[in-house]
């Protein structure tokens, strides 16, 4: 009988009563028939080989508040959002090798225990003071740092200008950190998980499954990782100046240069080479995460390393455009910043993709002017005697792999363990401890459905009708973000006797449940309309007249393989929907005679409200949700609707319920009960019943219209 009173509460204020119209085209259809939105996210979504432009900020403010959202989007992408703890790194140095003018010391580290980022350090030679270094990481050649290219690839390299010596043309990494070193450069050449003596984890293994999604846990967060360790262990060394340590790397480790140079600002200049540009943008699962590229690319991500300087080349490959598509606008935003001199670009197309001599020259040039080197100009690159691959190995029958090291089953369980030590720490129980859990959930909400609440001047509506009902008149609207090109269809049925309040009611259905099949609202929604409250409902994404039409709508493709495929460059369905609904609200608040809104959710909608109202702050007063006992751990494929990349990580529905205190939420559904996370945040608020559970539908009444 109680669970009866419940559904009839919800049903009253989400409009909800009886079975679905049979009519498709009733009295709320806003488009045509069979007409389905002309929706900009429909189609085939963005993929890492589309075009993606960047338009600079006109002001310094503006790149400043947009600089501060992106790098918490890739610090919650790459799940370094918190950062983890440092732990000890235990670093060997070991088996120096003397080439003159300068040394290669071979190096293993933990970044995390029993994880070990291994590499070579090359020093000058008898240098004793603080000085310049670059961290070197490598990309996707044949063994890596190891790489050894062979004598007829090095001729040919050679004949086409590309190389000098076959040397450089054979080993082109240890070239570029043999003249580094010359030049007065520690470097630490250190080597992507699965490669050379990384053998740990094999590259791209063990972050596919949907878990690892809800956690946030992916290769690219773990390079990234190892990318900020590495520098920890470079910048702790006595002949190193931490001030003056530069990043450079081509092609996958291009990408790890301008992810470092992205999430931190210690390193003092930034060198990816023939990643960067509107084209492709990374086509492993070490260069790609959900979320990291959603209304983004390369070029922004390279920007974040402003005002610090940014060199960037081409070759005949994705980056062959780079001095028209991409680069002007990087020039653009560097004299904005009045640091035109800190950006260098060269393409050199007649080559194809590399890090050869020609383009390892422009950055000795770079790092020369902008590490303060004090060498006369053009830097040309000296010969320099090869080091056999096998003699770089780090591991040997004197220095093996610790025993604690661990493989990437243990890694993520260490991954998982921390996370939720750390929230465990941010519990709610005073006002101070609630502000710093928002401080970090809310941003990483945020992120993960990348989406927030606009300015209400920047949704548009296109008034589609006007249908005058007995006490009421209903408009037929289609709403978007400025510039989105969205077109989400909505009606909002305002009574004659308005008293400011409106409802936003979310179905899974869509709005269409307002009315039955004789073409009247249903009597739920009367009585709302009776006591002077407007409803305003939205078909969010992908529901109500999305699927009306002759054909299904069609999204982004989700590639079950490797989610961060899909959804580093796609928002969530879910992400989506939330989306939509903020855009209602901020709608709802353009009118000035609306003084409150309330957020109403049924079923499957009922998680969607709590995250909006997470989202949308005090701009709503009340929610009520149907939560059913949904959370997600019941998530079980990155196909569900429900999927929400790191939604586990920061909590689930108990945290992003906490963030909706001191403002009040009421639960219903059967199996719904107040997380303890959320019920803690209430008492911090001061306000211990902001989070209730509903009992029948007159107390449900009484709590939104009291």
């Amino acid at each position: 009988m109680i669970r009866t009173k419940i559904a009839t509460g919800v049903a009253l204020l989400c409009g909800l009563a009886g079975a679905l119209p049979v009519n498709a085209d009733g009295p709320t259809r806003v488009l045509g028939a069979n007409e389905t939105p002309a929706d900009s996210r429909l189609g085939e979504g963005r993929t890492l080989r589309s075009y993606h432009p960047w338009t600079p900020y006109a002001s310094r403010s503006s790149w400043e508040a947009r600089k501060t959202e992106l790098r918490t989007q890739m610090r919650v992408a790459t799940g370094l959002w918190p950062m983890p703890p440092k732990t000890p790194a235990k670093a060997t140095i070991h088996g120096k090798i003397d080439r003159g003018d300068y040394t290669v010391e071979k190096v293993f580290f933990a970044s995390f225990p029993g994880h070990y980022v291994t590499g070579n350090l090359y020093r000058p030679k008898d240098r004793t003071d603080p000085g310049p270094a670059v961290l070197s990481p490598h990309g996707h050649w044949a063994d890596g740092r190891l790489v050894d290219l062979g004598e007829e690839k090095g001729k040919k390299e050679i004949e086409s200008g590309a190389a000098k010596t076959m040397p450089a043309a054979r080993y082109p990494l240890q070239a570029r950190c043999a003249q580094l070193a010359r030049m007065g450069c520690v470097v630490f050449h250190y080597d992507m998980v699965g490669y050379a003596d990384s053998k740990q984890v094999g590259h791209t293994h063990g972050f596919r499954d949907v878990e690892a999604e809800l956690r946030m846990q992916n290769f690219l967060g773990l390079q990234t990782y190892n990318a900020v360790r590495a520098f920890d262990f470079l910048a702790g060394l006595e002949d190193v100046d931490p001030k003056r340590i530069a990043v450079t790397g081509a092609s996958g480790g291009g990408t790890q240069t301008f992810m470092l140079c992205g999430i931190d600002d210690r390193p003092a200049a930034c060198f990816p080479a023939v990643m960067v540009s509107t084209g492709m943008q990374g086509g492993c699962i070490c260069e790609n995460a959900s979320l990291l590229r959603v209304a983004t690319g390369n070029i922004e991500i390279a920007a974040l390393a402003s005002p610090r300087p940014l060199g960037l080349t081409g070759a005949d490959d994705w980056t062959r455009e780079i001095e028209t598509k991409g680069g002007p606008e990087l020039r653009r935003h560097y004299k904005m910043l009045g640091i035109e001199d800190r950006l260098t670009i060269a393409a050199f197309t007649q080559f194809g993709h590399n890090y050869n001599q020609v383009s390892r020259e422009v950055m000795y040039n770079f790092m020369n002017e902008h590490l303060n080197l004090g060498h006369p100009i053009p830097i040309v690159e000296q010969p320099f005697e090869p080091i056999a691959p096998e003699d770089l190995h780090v591991f040997d029958d004197e220095h093996k792999l610790p025993i604690d090291a661990i493989e990437v089953d243990q890694l993520r369980d260490y991954m998982t363990y921390i996370s939720d030590a750390q929230l465990a720490k941010l519990r709610p129980h005073d006002a101070a401890s609630l502000a710093a859990f928002k401080a970090l959930v809310g941003p990483a909400l945020a992120a993960v459905t990348a989406t927030s609440l606009p300015e209400p001047g920047d949704v548009e509506s296109v008034r589609v009708d006007e249908v005058a009902g007995d006490g009421f008149t209903m408009w037929k609207e289609t709403l978007s973000r400025r510039d989105s090109g969205e077109q989400v269809p909505i009606v909002v049925l305002v009574p004659e006797d308005f008293k400011g309040t409106a409802i936003v009611s979310v179905l899974p259905e869509g709005k269409r449940m307002l009315f039955g099949d004789d073409g009247e609202p249903v009597a739920p929604a009367r009585r709302l309309l009776t006591e002077g409250v407007a409803i305003v409902a939205p078909d969010v994404f992908l529901t109500g007249e999305y699927n009306d039409g002759e054909t299904a709508p069609t999204y982004a493709k989700i590639d079950a393989g490797y989610a961060g495929y899909t959804f580093g460059y796609n928002r969530t369905i879910l992400g989506n929907r939330v989306h939509d609904i903020l855009t209602t609200i901020a709608y709802v608040q353009q009118y000035p005679q609306t003084d409150t809104i309330h957020l109403a959710g049924m079923r499957s909608s009922g998680p969607i409200v709590i995250l909006a109202k997470a989202l949308a702050g005090d701009a709503v007063t009340r929610t009520l949700a149907d939560l059913d006992g949904f959370d997600f751990d019941q998530v079980y494929s990155v196909t569900d609707p429900m999927f929400l990349p790191g939604a586990l990580k920061y909590g689930g529905m108990g945290a992003f319920l906490a963030l909706c205190v001191p403002d009040e939420v009421m639960l219903v559904g059967e199996s719904s009960a107040v997380p303890a996370l959320a019920a803690a945040a209430a008492r911090a608020a001061g306000k211990p019943d902001a989070i209730r559970l509903a009992t029948d539908s007159e107390q449900i009444l009484r709590w939104l219209l009291r």
